[in-house]
């Protein structure tokens, strides 16, 4: 029965220290799990004239500066560069996560747009809010998440589980308290019926 009751409380405090951050984890995740649906989210890939990369990494550069918006003048405003030579495009993406999306076979740009999957990942992960939070808040929210799915499930199996061992040993004291119930309320009807009812006026 103690044990029962710490799942309880474990599943009761659980649940307060981690409703704002696996809040966040399950909104962010929901949108992760449909970035290549939603433009919103993260641009559709376009595909290049080719499959085998031909432009250097300059073109790449030259190419992104054409898009204003990206705000791309040095490689020092490059956050990284993506390339899918099975589409024949690299993307692009800005310190400011603007994607460009550049033809590996003419370095013309395919497609530009803002890039909101990088920042839904690092607030998915804590990691937007502080480095710190990634390790000391998301971290053990999802250690007590897992214990919670733990105890959750014992206390789930424990009933069905004691119920087929009853069915599998079933205890002879408490079949010898049934029968004795049971002679002690027909032993009763039968008292019952011997007596003598009044008559009725």
């Amino acid at each position: 029965m103690k044990l029962r009751v710490w799942n309880r409380k474990l599943h009761r405090w659980g649940a307060v220290l981690t409703l704002v951050p696996f809040f966040i984890v399950l909104v962010t995740g929901i949108l992760l799990q449909v970035k290549k649906q939603v433009p919103w989210i993260q641009p559709v890939e376009s595909r290049g004239a080719s499959t085998t990369p031909v432009v250097s990494m300059d073109a790449l550069l030259a190419a992104a500066r054409t898009v204003p918006e990206a705000g791309i003048s040095a490689w020092s405003d490059v956050d990284r560069i993506d390339v899918r030579p099975g589409k024949g495009i690299a993307k692009v993406v800005s310190t400011n996560r603007w994607e460009i999306q550049v033809d590996l076979a003419s370095a013309a740009v395919r497609h530009s747009a803002y890039r909101r999957s990088d920042l839904i990942e690092s607030i998915h992960d804590g990691s937007w809010f502080h480095d710190a939070a990634k390790l000391w808040i998301f971290l053990p929210s999802g250690l007590i998440v897992l214990g919670l799915w733990t105890t959750g499930v014992y206390l789930w199996l424990l009933p069905h589980w004691a119920r087929r061992q009853r069915r599998r040993h079933p205890d002879p004291r408490l079949a010898t308290a049934d029968r004795r119930t049971a002679d002690r309320r027909r032993n009763e009807a039968i008292t019952a019926a011997a007596e003598p009812h009044p008559e009725r006026p």
